[in-house]
């Protein structure tokens, strides 16, 4: 079938709409999940036939999400456009939403998502507490910062960074001279010192609906989120209705449509801090897949048709989320199979997702939940089955 006739195919049989999303990777694959219960056909734009929502979706585009030309080949079949990562050309959604296509984020949305200096400065504009910061570009401006907030501080590459990627703490200006000689746009913050990290999901529809997801605790290791906790155990109820109200806050000033996930510090005194901003389904709200009445996933479908918002409570008092990285050695696929299936067995309530990927050294492949009423024991039980898939039976 010739793709540009796609969707005025499935418009005469469904009536529903096609939901375009670019990018293919574990965020679009579970986003195509959640849209089969809507009735919806998810169009994918991937990189490549092997990204890992190409293998679980029917209507597939291969092309390059930095070229115009195959963004708007791609959109021609789409009722609307999202997206399952913030690295497309700002200009480019621009240019498809001139063409008259209905983009979710949109580019005066998104570039907040993907320029952190900006994001930082729209926020102090707003008045919403964040780490001291300062753009640097150069090393006089890096030596003012320093003098302000003082040593150790936090460079930050102002585009493309995630996962820990392109965040450095640098203890002097000597440890600086090779990122400033580098030639990235680089932003300082001072070194917070942190309680924990939280993160507080919401979603938001065109016409101002929004819904908020209990607010979560995020265990970081070497700048990966490992394991996501919710509700956020021990926090109170005013600084979570404050999170809450704080990232619905955001969603609204920024226009935001779909989810919209804020990744807070909390520091020893109580204050609550914005780190970073994702504009898309996001790694601390994977747990919302059997933990919530409406996944984050489905939301956010939801949320770009502009279809009612759907009930975010608990499933269960407690869920956990584990991530699932790849051990410190290349895994056969027939190894992988043999230890889903001894999971499943030993641990037959807990959930796997795989996302489609290669099992390559630290690479995040997968998740596992766990729901229960006991966090220790949902803990545990998610901590043990992700261990077991990365490095077999430990026993």
């Amino acid at each position: 079938m010739d793709p540009a006739n796609y969707a005025a195919d499935v418009d005469g049989r469904t009536g529903l709409p096609v939901v375009g999303m670019v990018g293919a990777g574990q965020l679009a694959r579970m986003t195509h999940q959640a849209a089969i219960s809507l009735g919806q056909s998810l169009r994918i734009l991937a990189d490549s036939p092997d990204d890992g929502a190409a293998l679980v979706a029917s209507d597939v585009v291969v092309g390059d999400y930095r070229s115009l030309e195959d963004l708007r080949r791609f959109a021609a079949a789409c009722d609307v456009v999202t997206w399952d990562h913030e690295h497309v050309p700002n200009e480019h959604i621009s240019a498809l939403a001139a063409d008259g296509v209905a983009v979710h984020p949109s580019a005066r949305a998104l570039q907040y998502a993907q320029d952190k200096a900006l994001m930082r400065a729209r926020l102090t504009e707003l008045g919403i507490a964040c780490p001291r910061w300062s753009p640097v570009p150069d090393r006089a401006a890096l030596r003012d910062f320093g003098a302000q907030v003082g040593w150790p501080l936090v460079l930050k590459a102002s585009r493309g960074g995630y996962d820990g990627k392109g965040v450095w703490v640098v203890g002097s200006e000597d440890d600086a001279e090779a990122l400033l000689a580098s030639g990235t746009p680089l932003l300082a913050e001072e070194l917070v010192p942190l309680a924990r990290e939280l993160a507080a999901v919401v979603a938001r529809a065109p016409e101002g609906q929004g819904a908020c997801w209990p607010v979560v605790e995020t265990v970081q290791r070497d700048g990966i989120c490992v394991e996501v906790l919710a509700p956020a155990p021990d926090l109170p109820d005013d600084r979570a209705e404050e999170a809450e109200q704080l990232a619905l806050r955001i969603a609204a000033a920024l226009d935001v449509t779909g989810v919209l996930a804020v990744e807070l510090f909390e520091t020893p005194d109580g204050r609550l801090l914005v780190n970073e901003l994702a504009m898309r389904p996001h790694n601390s709200a994977h747990w919302t897949i059997e933990g919530s009445r409406t996944s984050q996933f489905e939301q956010h479908v939801r949320a770009v048709l502009d279809y009612p918002l759907g009930a975010t409570s608990l499933t269960a008092p407690v869920v956990v989320m584990a991530n699932l990285l790849a051990g410190p050695e290349d895994v056969r696929p027939a190894d992988i199979d043999e230890r889903v299936h001894h999971c499943l067995a030993r641990w037959p309530d807990v959930k796997i997702h795989l996302y489609g990927k290669g099992f390559r050294p630290g690479r995040k492949v997968g998740h596992v939940t766990a729901l229960g009423t006991s966090l220790e024991d949902a803990r545990s039980r998610a901590g043990a089955a992700a261990s077991y898939l990365r490095y077999g039976d430990p026993e």
